[in-house]
């Protein structure tokens, strides 16, 4: 095996790569893979480009653990061809004067910038998570080729691309991205560990949410932005009627939909009983202070707030997209519908707000399912798939 130019403690270096540090599932999942990697075997960063707004507080983990935060300042969502050729040099002399064996992209804008520069400047090892896919859901048809084309592109000089489920990956085969060989499954991580100790008071959790202590509460978190549906579930809770007369609905999260759901929310005549709770750091009192949890996305890798959901017993109405028919049978974990079917999504509330006894049940189903989703997992995984690729290349530590 080839020898490594590695520090003196012999580690392999790993640089990360993610457009934005957001509240989203793939920004959190990044950080819990860079911060959960083993000091002694890994020198690990994080090349991040500006983020407005509030950041995850497992970036304070992170740098707490040791992982070196690098600042790309060209390198944002929007479109912008300057801005991107400046971020392509800002990546490229980042690696280079890293000297880094691992480049790992993650999200789409990183990761086709971050992958051009990795190999410009000759990467050992590239690695690319999309945290899900663009493929459908987020664009026009014109567009999205575009989007599929360069990630075609980019896939040829990728070693691998992380798919966080099986159907994530044949995604990716069936639309020419990448051979099934180039495509790991690597379900995304959570960190349980704040949801392991005595559940929350379900009456102190509706009141410390402004909510009643009778009622069904439906609920959801993460960010108001229209990928996720929040539109339909506004729609689809004023569509139930009288048969959810006495229920709430619950927005954990905020975003640029905010104003307008509000305003749908006010034309459709259910403003009193939606409530909208900003970002809220305590989740294990907000899914306390809920009896089901809904998530009617239109594009989903897997869906993080899903599983924490899961995980503190909720029962779930989700959209049957991406990776979320892996997490929840119909009928045994929740109830799944078709996206961007307000009606549908009502017909499935009701449901669930009308049979006490088959929330319990699912509950307790949900709980078990969401276990083999943990960080501790995630992360082993990813650095049997370093090993395994420093090894095919031939590198070895001293």
């Amino acid at each position: 095996m080839a020898e490594l130019s590695v520090n003196a403690a012999g580690k392999i270096r790993v640089l990360h790569i993610i457009t934005r540090l957001d509240r989203g599932g793939s920004a959190e999942n990044t950080l819990l893979t860079v911060a959960g990697m083993q000091p002694e075997l890994y020198e690990t960063a994080l090349a991040v480009g500006p983020t407005l707004g509030p950041r995850s507080p497992t970036e304070d983990v992170a740098r707490q653990r040791g992982v070196a935060f690098l600042d790309v300042p060209h390198l944002m969502r929007s479109i912008s061809p300057l801005k991107e050729l400046a971020a392509l040099w800002e990546l490229w002399r980042l690696i280079r004067c890293g000297d880094y064996h691992i480049v790992h992209t993650h999200t789409s804008k990183g990761g086709v910038i971050g992958r051009l520069a990795a190999w410009l400047a000759n990467s050992p090892i590239i690695i690319h998570t999309p945290h899900g896919h663009v493929f459908y859901g987020y664009y026009g048809p014109a567009v999205t080729r575009v989007f599929i084309w360069l990630e075609r592109w980019a896939a040829r000089f990728t070693d691998r691309i992380i798919a966080l489920t099986a159907i994530g990956a044949e995604d990716h085969v069936h639309l020419g991205v990448a051979p099934r060989q180039k495509i790991v499954v690597i379900h995304s991580g959570i960190d349980f560990s704040r949801f392991d100790g005595e559940r929350p008071d379900g009456h102190e959790a509706r009141k410390s949410l402004g909510l009643p202590a009778q009622g069904v509460v439906i609920g959801t978190v993460g960010r108001l932005t229209a990928i996720k549906g929040p539109d339909d579930l506004v729609r689809a809770f004023a569509h139930a009627g009288d048969q959810l007369a006495q229920a709430h609905l619950l927005f954990v999260g905020e975003g640029e939909e905010r104003e307008s759901l509000q305003a749908l929310a006010q034309e459709l005549g259910v403003a009193d009983r939606v409530v909208f709770a900003g970002w809220r750091q305590d989740l294990p009192t907000v899914y306390a202070g809920m009896d089901i949890f809904a998530f009617p996305s239109y594009n989903e890798g897997m869906g993080k707030a899903l599983v924490e959901a899961m995980y503190a017993g909720m029962p779930s109405v989700a959209s049957r997209v991406g990776g979320i028919p892996e997490l929840v049978e119909p009928g045994c974990e929740g109830l799944l519908v078709p996206a961007k079917d307000p009606p549908a999504l009502a017909a499935a509330l009701i449901e669930l707000a009308q049979d006490e006894a088959l929330r319990g049940r699912m509950a307790k189903a949900a709980k078990v399912r969401a276990q083999g989703y943990s960080v501790g997992h995630m992360v082993d995984k990813i650095e049997s798939l370093y090993e395994g690729l420093l090894k095919e290349k031939g590198i070895a530590r001293r």
